[in-house]
């Protein structure tokens, strides 16, 4: 739980990967950031169907929050390469899917960083990426808006404050279930949620 952004997309076979690596590992350092760089050439023939077992370009991760992956796979798809060990081996289809489905948590890195990581991203995207697509939790990505964004970090971190409440103020019975309590947990947020507005 927490806000993120999920997005997928495509390298554009016309751009370079080492020059794109080349400015996220720029902008990394400037900002200490840590990152790690993959395979920085995709393979001679071009991009390799469905995929080899390798990974091609960068992620850098900000201060509390989870990498975001400029990584691809050899057909050129974006993937990391835990989504490749988790699912590029799996027969159902419904798995599949989660194979190109990246997703970064920026619930705890704060406003700017979210709002940086979403510029970034619109550059990066537009000189090097194709049939890019974001879901930004936060909404900044679709609308720009500053006060949205403040207002969606707040109802986030009102909420995991409140669930946090509730697991000091709600042990577990000993004898409830653990669907019990869950149950219990949820109705107790729900009730002080409708209680503050």
């Amino acid at each position: 739980m927490g806000l993120s952004i999920h997005y997928s997309g495509s390298f554009n076979p016309s751009a370079s990967l080492r020059e794109m690596i080349d400015e996220v590992v720029e902008i990394a350092k400037v900002y200490h950031w840590k990152y790690t760089v993959y395979n920085t050439v995709f393979p001679e023939n071009g991009f390799i169907h469905p995929y080899n077992e390798n990974i091609y370009g960068v992620n850098f991760t900000p201060p509390s929050c989870e990498p975001v992956s400029l990584s691809f796979l050899s057909n050129g798809k974006i993937s990391t390469e835990w989504h490749l060990r988790f699912f590029g081996n799996s027969n159902d289809k419904d798995y599949q899917k989660y194979l190109y489905a990246v997703s970064t948590k920026t619930q705890y890195c704060g406003i700017e960083t979210h709002m940086f990581i979403i510029h970034l991203l619109k550059y990066i995207s537009a000189k090097y990426l194709k049939k890019f697509q974001l879901i930004d939790e936060g909404k900044y990505w679709e609308t720009g808006d500053e006060k949205l964004l403040e207002a969606t970090f707040k109802r986030y971190n009102d909420l995991l404050d409140s669930v946090s409440a509730a697991l000091e103020i709600l042990p577990v019975n000993t004898e409830e279930t653990i669907e019990e309590h869950l149950k219990r947990l949820i109705d107790h947020v729900n009730r002080k949620q409708k209680n503050d507005f």
